[in-house]
């Protein structure tokens, strides 16, 4: 069966992933791979800190963080969009260990051939949300619903 998904350059920022073949609307795509980490482990590190505005990191749960840096797939390219034509759905393991919670991308909507990917990141942050953490952290998705920024207000 031939690949349904490519990465390469993309116009949103950097790497993107995109349909190389009709997806449907429902479709498990791909599984967002890559080392569990706990939070405390993430935090001390080095990779995807507030102040990169890049990051390779998925929040799994209370306990764990999926680092893409690490054992990662084409799934950690999937760009971040205010208009999103897909979601990030979390699988939670039935038993105990929460290292065993899985995240996988699914179309939101049909997507045909040479349509780029993405995900709204839903991305927190425990900092105020100042001009230039919006800045670091600027959407580039191009939607006319944009908000400018990947991160979400505060609640």
């Amino acid at each position: 069966m031939p690949r349904k998904i490519v990465a390469r350059k993309s116009a949103i920022h950097g790497n993107g992933v995109f349909a190389a073949a009709p997806i449907a609307k429902g479709e498990r795509i791909i599984e967002y791979k890559g080392r569990r980490r706990s939070h405390e482990d993430v935090d001390a590190g080095d990779t995807g800190g507030v102040e990169s505005g890049h990051t390779f990191l998925f929040t799994l749960n209370d306990d764990y963080v999926i680092d893409a840096n690490y054992e990662g797939n084409s799934a950690r390219w999937i760009n971040h969009s205010c208009d999103p034509n897909c979601e990030a759905v979390l699988e939670e393991h039935e038993g105990e260990d929460r290292r065993k919670d899985r995240v996988f991308i699914e179309a939101r909507r049909a997507i045909r051939p040479g349509q780029e990917l993405t995900y709204d990141y839903g991305i927190t942050l425990d900092e105020p949300h100042t001009a230039r953490l919006k800045k670091v952290w600027a959407c580039r998705c191009g939607s006319k619903n944009c908000t400018g920024t990947m991160l979400k207000p505060k609640r």
